[in-house]
């Protein structure tokens, strides 16, 4: 079995380095378009083989995409990453041609292939791989929700002194410091309501940190997290791989689920060997329902720009 990682920068490598150390292939191919990046990034995954216990063939290839033929996985991390101060939405005349390229040419050699997509902003380069690819909807993913969940859960995890592993919370709507939504109604304790230990004052502070979590970063780091994307891309890969038929949040097309039509926006869905299987209706209350279409109408209004692209 073959995944392809397109993109070799931090969260490329990283996502990499997960996918090996797991042992979810037997070769995983890295691509890159700079000369010379994927190969070296590949043989320094490789030296650590016998020192982390992996029998993972790593390939590292300059935008050759014949390598990357027979893949039953790729995820697209290509593109630039957001700078201090830039908005998802300034990134989309930059990362929609290289989305867009990226995708035509792994069909080209992997017509099967189930598509993974980091590159911001995400929600809209979900839906133009998806629009020019032409494949099935079950078969483009959008990783936004994993990682979005993962950063409410250490926000939580901070605010309540506990382990970030006995909560479950999650978050759905657009992938954007101002579109995503963290359920905290529904996030939980062992199984108890994160609300019978956090005051409304305390979880709106934590929902408003989740939020601005991957602004936070950049601004500390001067550009985008790669540890925790890295992580959720490869966990998201996993259940694909091992058909685990795990609920996770992903970025999918809807169609009349949530009320919502033509667009790929984060929603619980079970992901298994074909891709995301089912969509999860979860209830969402008034107030939630509001702010899901508050963060559709904002994605559509990013979808809007393709319009104007030339690609």
């Amino acid at each position: 079995m073959k995944i392809t990682v397109i993109g070799a920068g931090a969260v490329g490598a990283t996502c990499a380095d997960n996918i090996a150390r797991r042992e979810l292939c037997d070769e995983l191919v890295l691509l890159d378009i700079k000369e010379g990046v994927a190969e070296g990034k590949a043989m320094d995954l490789m030296q650590t083989a016998q020192l982390e216990g992996f029998d993972t063939k790593i390939v590292g290839c300059t935008n050759d995409y014949a390598k990357t033929a027979g893949s039953t996985v790729a995820v697209v991390t290509s593109g630039i990453p957001r700078k201090p101060g830039m908005t998802r939405e300034e990134l989309i005349g930059i990362n929609a041609g290289i989305v867009k390229t990226v995708s035509q040419n792994l069909l080209k050699y992997s017509p099967d292939i189930i598509i993974v997509v980091i590159s911001n902003p995400m929600d809209t380069m979900t839906y133009l791989a998806l629009q020019s690819s032409g494949i099935p909807k079950h078969r483009i993913i959008g990783m936004g929700g994993m990682l979005d969940s993962a950063r409410f859960r250490y926000y939580l995890s901070q605010a309540m002194k506990c382990s970030p592993n006995d909560l479950q919370a999650t978050v759905v709507g657009g992938h954007g410091d101002t579109t995503m939504i963290p359920l905290t109604r529904l996030a939980t304790y062992c199984g108890t309501p994160v609300a019978n230990y956090l005051d409304e004052t305390t979880l709106a502070k934590v929902a408003a940190d989740t939020m601005v979590g991957g602004a936070t970063l950049t601004g500390l780091l001067g550009t985008s997290a790669w540890y925790a994307p890295g992580s959720a891309t490869a966990t998201l890969v996993e259940s694909i791989i091992r058909d685990e038929k795990k609920m996770m949040p992903c970025c999918v097309l809807l169609e009349g689920e949530y009320g919502l039509k033509d667009i790929c926006i984060g929603v619980p869905v079970i992901i298994g060997k074909n891709g995301w299987e089912k969509i999860v209706d979860i209830k969402l209350n008034e107030t939630e329902m509001a702010a899901m279409n508050k963060s559709a109408d904002a994605v559509r209004s990013m979808n809007s720009v393709l319009s104007t692209l030339s690609i």
